[in-house]
């Protein structure tokens, strides 16, 4: 029990500093991503959005994981 503990733990650490990371992604582009890919069809934006969501999900995925 003591494991699944420690998972859930750096699991909702994870996800907290996945959040907080794409919150300043969404706030440091001086447009609106939601605009851009949802009323613009903005393909490449959402793919390059896309891109970004894995590589942090990688980067905080290998620093839980030792």
């Amino acid at each position: 029990m003591q494991h699944v503990g420690t998972a859930l733990v750096f699991s909702g650490i994870g996800i907290i500093v996945f959040l907080l990371a794409f919150f300043i992604m969404i706030k440091v582009t001086p447009f609106s991503i939601r605009k851009e890919i949802e009323q613009d069809h903005n393909t490449s934006l959402a793919i390059l959005i896309g891109a970004v969501i894995l590589g942090l999900a990688h980067i905080v995925a290998a620093a839980i994981s030792g």
